[in-house]
């Protein structure tokens, strides 16, 4: 049965979705810069208070696609990558899932980190709609290898998984800032050091 609450928030999400995908349309026909959030407002005929209300900053906006994208994909993409014979293997498929989905956005990357960035710290829970879920999936592939003894086990594992996204947000700030061209080959290498260490 439908609640007056569960139709609030489904019909909150169609909202959010909207906008964000006008926005997307937008962006993508002009180039992020050139469009103004009065435009957006415009486009999806809505008030620009209204749009504000759901979306403070223009790059929220971009947050909510991408965090979109990665949530319908994930259950796939995680069921694929369950068949692989480690945590390690899983791992590695998984960043270089995701040097594909960044390579294809690069465009847009800087605007929703300068946002992420400018959030960290900030006591949000694991699903709240303000994390990607990335850190999520770290765990889910730690917490596997550690309990059949392939990762170390006297690190908290939501601990070990931060340590990994911030290798993870240092090898993409590398890549946008064109220290590394080759996304695929610093998620490489960032896993490996995360995983050896700096011993010779």
């Amino acid at each position: 049965m439908n609640t007056p609450s569960g139709r609030r928030e489904r019909k909150r999400q169609q909202t959010l979705d909207h906008l964000a995908n006008i926005a997307w349309h937008l962006f993508e026909a002009q180039g992020y810069e050139a469009v103004t959030v009065e435009a957006i407002a415009d486009e999806a005929d809505v008030a620009k208070g209204t749009l504000y209300k759901y979306f403070p900053v223009k790059e929220a906006l971009l947050r909510h696609r991408f965090h979109r994208e990665l949530a319908d994909e994930l259950p796939a993409l995680l069921d694929e990558l369950a068949a692989l014979p480690s945590a390690t293997a899983q791992l590695r498929a998984f960043l270089n899932n995701n040097a594909d989905w960044s390579m294809q956005r690069r465009d847009y990357l800087a605007h929703y980190l300068r946002l992420h960035f400018g959030e960290m710290g900030a006591p949000y829970p694991l699903d709240a709609p303000t994390r990607s879920g990335i850190e999520s999936v770290f765990i889910r592939f730690i917490d596997e290898g550690q309990r059949t003894g392939e990762f170390r086990n006297d690190i908290d594992t939501t601990a070990a998984a931060h340590y990994l996204e911030f290798l993870f947000l240092a090898a993409l700030m590398r890549w946008l800032n064109g220290a590394e061209p080759d996304l695929h080959r610093e998620f490489d290498r960032i896993l490996d050091l995360y995983l050896r260490g700096m011993q010779a």
